[in-house]
């Protein structure tokens, strides 16, 4: 398949996307590990999307601390959108 300026530019949008998925999900795991205020709007905002982003990973893992279990579960669903995200622009660049 040739490439044109539309599969280049989708491909471009793709990965613009999951790394923007990826960073709302890193982001939360630092204001959760940094112990953010909760009460905040911004930090609320960000949790509630890195839940709905993350729930089918959230809690996956039952490690003793919640620490582990933030950044395995929250980790994850973040590699998984980068890897797939990614995967799909090079799909789409070929």
């Amino acid at each position: 398949m040739a490439r044109n300026g539309k599969t280049v530019q989708a491909a471009r949008a793709v990965a613009l996307v999951a790394d923007v998925l990826a960073a709302i999900l890193v982001l939360w795991i630092l204001m959760d590990l940094l112990d953010a205020n909760r009460a905040n709007d911004l930090v609320q905002f960000v949790r509630d999307v890195a839940r709905w982003l993350a729930g089918w990973s959230h809690d996956l893992f039952t490690f003793d601390d919640a620490w582990a279990r933030v950044v395995a579960g929250y980790g994850l669903a973040a590699v998984v959108y980068l890897a797939v995200g990614h995967s799909v622009a090079n799909r789409l660049r070929r």
